[in-house]
C-alpha cells in the first residue's frame, strides 16, 4: 500500500512512510526487521494530523458495534467519527476541558468512548482510562492519584463517583443526573473544531494504571507519539491490512483496548468491530464471528481456553490472522486451534509500559512454546541480575536504542521510574530465554520463577503442562516450603465443570505430572482452589505465595489440599 500524501503534514508522513513500509512486508520479517525506523517527530497530534485527514470523504466502516450480530448494530465510517470526535472536542472545551487536563474516562464499550478518546487527542488533555469493575475506594484512589480534573462516566456507574471533591467537573453518559452535565449535549457543538496550538509530540496524552499483579498499580504515561506511533510494531504483529475487520476480546480502561481496538486497527485503515455480551458464551462469540465477517481476531489465552471446548471445525470463520495476548499462550490451545482451522495462533509480547515488544509475525515459523522474536522498532536484551548479558535473564530493551513506544515513565513516580530504567536498561520484570534461532520463550515475572532444590522452575511451564489435563480448567504454580528442598511446586487448581474435586482427581492429577515432568519440576503439592485475580483478570501469584510462605511446619493442611506422600503408590 502506497499513500498519497496530499494535505498530511511533514510529522504525518514520517508516520505514513514508517506504516507503509510494514505493510509492504508484512510477511517479511527479514525486510521490515532491517528497514524500519522509527519516524523522528517534532510536532504530531494523532487525532488531527492524521485520523482527520484521512477519514475525509472516507466511508469506509472505522467502527461497528453489534449487541446481537444478527442485528446488525451501529457501524460508522472514519468520516463520521472524524465529525463526532471534532463535535465532542468543542463540547469538552465548552464545560472547560483544556490542553494539559487531566480526564478520567470510565465507559464500556460504546461510540462515546471512541469519540472522547479521538476529541481529547485533539484538545491536548490527558486521557486516565479506568475499567467499570473499579470499586468506589479505587475510583477516588484514582482520582486523587492522577490529579484528574474531570470524569466522564457511564450512567450506570455514577454512584461511584458520589463521594468526589465538588471540584471535579462530572460529564455522564446515557443518563441524567443532577450534578451531572449530559454528553448527549455534544451533538449540538460544532463540528469545525480548531485548536488552541500545536501539539508537541512529546506530550503527554494517555496515563494507564498497571494491573498490579506484583505491587500496588503505578500510573504508565504514554505521549502523542509513544502510543500512537508505537504500536506501529503492534499492527505488524496482529498483520492488520485495509479493509480488516479487527475483534479483539478486550475490556476497555486497560492498555490492550487501546492497543487492538484504536490505534493498532486505525493505524492499518481496518474497522474496529465490537461485540457486547452480556456474559461470555463461546457459542455466541463464535457465531458472531461467522455471521459479521470478522478476518482478524486477538483474544486473551482465558477466552481461547473457553472456545476450544466448542466443536471449532464446524464454524466457517473467515479468519486470515488470530493472535492471543495478556499472558502466555499454551501449545496444546494452538495445536487444537489449528487442528480446527489450519490458522495458527501467534503470540505476542508487551505491557503497559510499551507497545508489542515481540511477537510471532505473519508468514513466520511458530515454534512450539515460543512468543517470537523482536519486533520491527524494538532492539531486546536478556541480562542477568548483574544487568550482563545472558541467553536467559530478564527482558530489557536498551535506552541507546530507545524504542518510540515505550512510556515516558511513572507519573509522580521518579523512583519508580529511576529503577525501571537503571543501568542503561528498561527493566520488564519479565524472565525469557532465547534460543539458538533468535526466538524468545517465555519463562515467568522476575518475582515468580522460584528455586527447588537448586533448579530455577517456571510457574509458566507447570502450568501449561497441567492445563494439559481435561479436569483442570485454570491452574497457579507457587513455591510450597519444604525442608529438604527449600521449596517444591505447590498448584492451585479451578477444576472444570463436570469433575469433582477430591483425593481421586488429586492422586489423577499427581500422576500426570509424573508422566509429563521431568523429576525436579513435578507438582509436589495440590490444593483446589479459587484463584486471586487483579481487575483485569490476572492471577496474582504473589498473593498465592505470600500465603505458602507464612505457613510454619506444623501448620495444619489447607482444605481440598493434598500433598504427592499422601499417596504412597506413586512413589
Amino acid at each position: 500500500m502506497e499513500t498519497t500524501m496530499t494535505g498530511y503534514s511533514p510529522s504525518a508522513q514520517a508516520f505514513l512512510a514508517a506504516r507503509d513500509l510494514l505493510l509492504r512486508h508484512r510477511t517479511d520479517y527479514a525486510g521490515a526487521y532491517a528497514g524500519f525506523a522509527w519516524p523522528k517527530l517534532d510536532t504530531f497530534n494523532w487525532a488531527l494530523d492524521y485520523f482527520d485527514v484521512m477519514a475525509r470523504g472516507n466511508d469506509n466502516p472505522a467502527l461497528w458495534i453489534v449487541d446481537d450480530p444478527a442485528g446488525g448494530g451501529q457501524r460508522l465510517s472514519f468520516a463520521q467519527m472524524s465529525e463526532r470526535s471534532s463535535r465532542m472536542a468543542n463540547f469538552l472545551r465548552e464545560q472547560g476541558v483544556a490542553r494539559g487536563d487531566r480526564l478520567l474516562l470510565m465507559l464500556p464499550n460504546r461510540v462515546e468512548l471512541w469519540d472522547v478518546m479521538l476529541a481529547a487527542m485533539k484538545l491536548g488533555a490527558i486521557v486516565l482510562p479506568a475499567t467499570t469493575q473499579l470499586s468506589p475506594d479505587d475510583v477516588r484512589e484514582r482520582v486523587e492519584t492522577g490529579g484528574v480534573r474531570c470524569v466522564v462516566v457511564d450512567g450506570a456507574e455514577l454512584a461511584k463517583f458520589d463521594a468526589l471533591d465538588a471540584s471535579v467537573k462530572r460529564i455522564a453518559v446515557g443518563a441524567q443526573r443532577d450534578g451531572w452535565i449530559d454528553l448527549a449535549r455534544a451533538c449540538e457543538a460544532s463540528a469545525a473544531f480548531e485548536p488552541d496550538a500545536p501539539t508537541r509530540a512529546s506530550d503527554p496524552m494517555l496515563l494507564y494504571f498497571t494491573s498490579g499483579t506484583t505491587s500496588k498499580p503505578k500510573l504508565v504515561e504514554h505521549t502523542h507519539e509513544s502510543y500512537p506511533v508505537g504500536h506501529l510494531s503492534t499492527m505488524y504483529w496482529i498483520g492488520l491490512q485495509p479493509g480488516d475487520v479487527h475483534w479483539n476480546i478486550s475490556s476497555p480502561g486497560w492498555a490492550k483496548h487501546a492497543w487492538s481496538c484504536f490505534f493498532a486497527p486505525w493505524n492499518a485503515q481496518a474497522c474496529v468491530f465490537v461485540y457486547n455480551y452480556a456474559r461470555f458464551v463461546p457459542r455466541d462469540t463464535l457465531n458472531a464471528l461467522v455471521q459479521c465477517g470478522v478476518t482478524t481476531l486477538c483474544a486473551p489465552p482465558t477466552v481461547w481456553r473457553m472456545l476450544v471446548q466448542e466443536p471449532l471445525a464446524s464454524y466457517p470463520v473467515k479468519l486470515r490472522e488470530i493472535v492471543g495476548a495478556g499472558e502466555p499462550l499454551n501449545p496444546e490451545i494452538i495445536e487444537r486451534v489449528r487442528h480446527a482451522w489450519d490458522i495458527t495462533i501467534r503470540d505476542g509480547y508487551g505491557q503497559t509500559e510499551t507497545t508489542c515488544q515481540i511477537g510471532n509475525s505473519p508468514g513466520q515459523p511458530v515454534v512450539a512454546g515460543a512468543m517470537g522474536r523482536p519486533l520491527p522498532g524494538y532492539r531486546v536484551e536478556l541480562v542477568d541480575a548483574d544487568d550482563q548479558p545472558a541467553s536467559e535473564g530478564e527482558i530489557a530493551l536498551p535506552l541507546a536504542h530507545r524504542p518510540l513506544g515505550l512510556m515516558t515513565g511513572y507519573a509522580n513516580n521518579a523512583k519508580a521510574t529511576e529503577y525501571a530504567m537503571r543501568n542503561g536498561y528498561y527493566h520488564t520484570s519479565d524472565v525469557a530465554m532465547r534460543r539458538d534461532d533468535g526466538y524468545y520463550v517465555y519463562v515467568g515475572r522476575a518475582d515468580d520463577v522460584f528455586k527447588s532444590s537448586d533448579y530455577r522452575l517456571s510457574p509458566f511451564e507447570l502450568e501449561s503442562v497441567l492445563i494439559e489435563h481435561e479436569a483442570i480448567a485454570e491452574a497457579a504454580v507457587v513455591p510450597s516450603p519444604d525442608e529438604l528442598r527449600l521449596s517444591v511446586p505447590k498448584a492451585f487448581v479451578i477444576v472444570r465443570q463436570g469433575y469433582e474435586a477430591g483425593p481421586e482427581l488429586a492422586r489423577e492429577v499427581f500422576r500426570f505430572s509424573r508422566d509429563k515432568l521431568a523429576p525436579y519440576k513435578r507438582i509436589r503439592r495440590l490444593q483446589f482452589s479459587d484463584l486471586p485475580k487483579t481487575i483485569s483478570g490476572k492471577i496474582r501469584r504473589v498473593e498465592l505465595r505470600r500465603r505458602e510462605m507464612e505457613r510454619t511446619a506444623d501448620m495444619a493442611r489447607m482444605p481440598d489440599e493434598y500433598w504427592e506422600e499422601d499417596f504412597p503408590e506413586l512413589r
